[in-house]
């Protein structure tokens, strides 16, 4: 899996070392001397990771770090400090900062490469999400994203038989989250498919196997997407390979710091309802997509598509598919005396009534203005011509509730109904029969069901 990596260093000797290795794996490396070019680049070319160098003069690595995660533009691409310090402060400062990870120098090139691997999946999966979140934007059909989502006030599944350690997890996490601890991994992974922001494994666990346990959570299509932090032993690195291999978002080596685990905590959660925010608007996009804004009830973009499925069946020698074309009558006269407001609440409760009265396989969709059609498959036409009757006695014998209550309206509907009758049917041809027998039924005087065979 390759990707473009920003080197950040005012080194030279230092860039072109990691320049060397880098590219040596095949990954599109650019780098930069200093800050402020830094920045530049991130926000010209988007780079997939940044290796940032703590110590450089001028604008020192925690002063980019802030910058980048406090630019729209550039605060999803993972940044990995890079330092010869191995300081508690260092490092919680870096965390705060927005960093994703540190290396220390020398680079010890397993984790490096570990590392890399395991943030280009992560910044794979938000980069898709971001486009197809863009694409509802421009669309028209979601709102943009939030500026900001807090990591704060999570529910954090901490997954430990060691009682000890785990006490001094939830100890630490309970002022700001909300933690429960599992000891059985079974049980556990049960209580990971509820409402939870994150889990924390204890990968030496006696008891259990912890990576196998994450390994599970990855598998699994109701957990796949929390984040997962696993505490290890700083000395057992092929265990921290693994772990990263396995698709873990985030270390933490014994003996745990208290605050260096709330700050990745909360790196974690913001995350992960940052990846939760763009999976529901791309969710809400596709909803829209199929589904008519005012009446709920699906489209005709969407009908079109299940309804040629359908036919094609038919043609095959399937079942029959039948087609109601229905018409609110007089519904020019409704907008012209009450108003499109009033208009718009008959053709919502027209819709409820709709969806109501037909059966769970049935296809009810809103055509277009005050046309709406429902598909339904495996019906022949007097069964067809049965329901639709059905439809028009319920709305023509209950009046209509508008103007918030204030005034009732009696509506009516005239039907046309129509059943693939040959295997030369098409869609066009199907509709096209119905919304000529809804012609005949208007021009008949209205509120009338009419079938045409053919």
């Amino acid at each position: 899996m390759s990707a473009r990596i920003l080197v950040v260093d005012d080194i030279e000797a230092n860039v072109r070392l990691l320049e060397a290795k880098l590219t040596a794996e095949y990954y599109d490396v650019l780098t930069a001397c200093d800050g402020p070019t830094a920045l530049a680049i991130a926000a010209a070319e988007k780079p997939d990771i940044i290796l940032l160098d703590i110590m450089m003069p001028g604008m020192d690595g925690f002063q980019v770090c802030r910058r980048l995660k406090d630019d729209p533009e550039t605060r999803h691409i993972p940044v990995v400090l890079v330092t010869a310090l191995d300081g508690r402060g260092d490092r919680i400062q870096g965390l705060e900062a927005g960093a994703d990870e540190f290396l220390t120098k020398p680079i010890d090139d397993v984790m490096l490469f570990a590392r890399v691997r395991s943030l280009t999946r992560l910044k794979l999966v938000i980069d898709e999400l971001r486009q197809r979140e863009a694409s509802g934007r421009r669309m028209g059909v979601i709102a943009g994203a939030a500026s900001r989502l807090g990591g704060s006030g999570g529910r954090i599944l901490v997954v430990d038989d060691n009682e000890r350690q785990s006490q001094r997890v939830v100890a630490e996490l309970g002022v700001e989250h909300r933690p429960v601890v599992e000891t059985d991994p079974e049980k556990a992974l049960v209580t990971a498919r509820g409402p939870v922001d994150m889990v924390i494994v204890n990968a030496s666990a006696r008891g259990f196997d912890g990576l196998r346990f994450c390994a599970s959570l990855r598998s699994d299509e109701a957990t796949r997407h929390l984040s997962i932090l696993v505490i290890v032993d700083p000395d057992d690195r092929p265990r921290l390979v693994k772990a990263l291999e396995v698709g873990v978002n985030d270390l933490l080596t014994r003996p745990i710091d208290p605050q260096e685990l709330s700050a990745r905590c909360r790196t974690q959660i913001k995350r992960k309802r940052y990846t939760d925010f763009l999976r529901q608007n791309l969710d809400h996009s596709l909803e829209l997509a199929v589904t008519d804004q005012l009446t709920g009830l699906h489209n005709r973009r969407y009908m079109e598509g299940q309804l040629s499925a359908l036919v094609k069946r038919a043609s095959m020698g399937g079942d029959p598919v039948a087609a109601l074309m229905i018409d609110i009558d007089h519904f020019k006269k409704i907008n012209d005396s009450f108003g499109h407001d009033v208009g718009d609440e008959v053709l919502r409760e027209f819709g409820i009534r709709l969806a109501s009265n037909v059966r769970a396989v049935d296809l009810p969709c809103r055509y277009g203005g005050e046309e709406f059609t429902v598909i339904m498959p495996d019906t022949r036409l007097e069964d067809a011509q049965r329901i639709a009757e059905r439809i028009r006695l319920h709305v023509a014998g209950s009046p209509f509730r508008v103007a918030g209550g204030a005034e009732l309206l009696t509506v009516t509907i005239s039907i046309g109904v129509a059943c693939t009758v040959t295997d030369l049917d098409t869609p066009e041809t199907l509709l096209k029969r119905a919304d000529s027998a809804v012609y005949e039924a208007k021009h008949a005087g209205r509120n009338r069901v009419v079938a045409k065979a053919a």
